[in-house]
């Protein structure tokens, strides 16, 4: 039996690295451009298949109101296409915030937990919900199925903290 199992490990290990499908790298690129909200104002279930549509040419670069204007610009040039502006049926974009639970009112439906694409809501059924706030990306997709209207998104400022170089950063080389 040992020596029937280590020869199909040894099977699949080899198929694994044979047949391995190799992605885009453009794809990747792309992704790694957006703000990984995985909100679906961009009429896609999340950034990754928003990404592979710009690939493929079936999306244009400024379907994604969370990225905004920045990140449109950096699509663009990473494209070599030229700049469009925000398409708004998709939405406007908004300051980076994060969803906030009223404990109090929270009746523990659970309703918000499921609609979470990134899981920053903790929670069990009849008990209080709270938001990671670490996790949260501000989608705003737990609002909408909440009873009790008990989830409200606060506006993060921008402080040492939160802030983020949008440029990328160039590392010199120093001569001894």
């Amino acid at each position: 039996m040992a020596g029937l199992a280590i020869f199909l490990g040894a099977a699949l290990g080899f198929a694994a690295v044979r047949f391995k499908v190799q992605e885009d790298p453009i794809v990747e690129q792309i992704d790694a451009i957006l703000p990984q909200t995985q909100c679906g104002q961009c009429g896609f279930p999340g950034c990754k298949p928003y990404a592979t549509a710009i690939a493929n040419g079936e999306a244009e670069i400024n379907q994604c109101p969370p990225g905004g204007e920045d990140g449109i610009h950096k699509l663009a040039e990473l494209l070599g296409v030229e700049f469009k502006p925000l398409n708004d049926e998709h939405g406007e974009p908004k300051p980076k915030a994060v969803a906030v639970i009223d404990e109090a009112t929270c009746i523990g439906c659970t309703l918000c937990i499921q609609a979470c694409p990134v899981d920053a809501i903790l929670g069990a059924a009849k008990q209080m919900h709270t938001v990671i706030a670490q996790e949260c990306t501000g989608c705003e997709l737990c609002i909408a199925p909440c009873p009790v209207d008990c989830i409200s998104m606060d506006t993060i400022q921008e402080a040492v903290a939160t802030w983020k170089w949008k440029y990328p950063v160039v590392q010199m080389k120093v001569r001894a």
